[in-house]
């Protein structure tokens, strides 16, 4: 039975975590599509920590997706428990590869209204901070909160994870 989540938070928050333990109450095989790109140590390290949380659980497959999300999603059964962990790193690829934002997020809306399974996307809730000084920052705030309005939308549930809490929102 298809079901999309949607969870939101702050860096740090315990969003991912929590995200996990919704997808792990659902049937395995388990496929998290990360679209992170490790072009640093520090962010090689958050990479690391996040694999190895999920080393235990025994069935997780990786999909790595830094600019086609929409298209790995589609490679994936319909049926399958998906994790798209994050939103916003996807968004901030897509930004500095002069990718036409629009497109994607009609492509990415459409290969998830096309899933049959449980699919649970992670994204940060940008907009609660101050207003970026630089206008590439205010337009990645501002194209993070219309992706996040048109994701939420289309979930059947949104939570909000702050300071480890979630919160549901609907």
């Amino acid at each position: 039975m298809r079901s999309l989540h949607f969870v939101l938070g702050g860096a740090r928050s315990g969003k991912s975590r929590h995200a996990e333990t919704l997808i792990e109450a659902a049937p395995a095989p388990w496929h998290y599509i990360a679209t992170a790109q490790a072009f640093d140590d520090e962010m090689r390290e958050r990479i690391a920590i996040h694999r190895a949380r999920r080393k235990g659980a025994g069935a997780w497959q990786t999909h790595d997706a830094p600019l086609d999300l929409p298209g790995v999603l589609q490679t994936l059964p319909a049926r399958e428990t998906v994790l798209v962990d994050c939103l916003t790193l996807w968004l901030s690829n897509l930004m500095l590869n002069d990718q036409e934002l629009k497109p994607a997020a009609e492509r990415l809306l459409a290969a998830l209204a096309a899933r049959e399974g449980t699919t649970v996307l992670v994204s940060n809730e940008v907009g609660f901070g101050i207003v970026p000084e630089t206008p590439l920052g205010r337009r990645f705030r501002d194209e993070a909160g219309f992706l996040n309005q048109k994701v939420a939308a289309a979930a059947d549930s949104v939570t909000l994870v702050v300071a480890g809490l979630p919160m549901k929102v609907k």
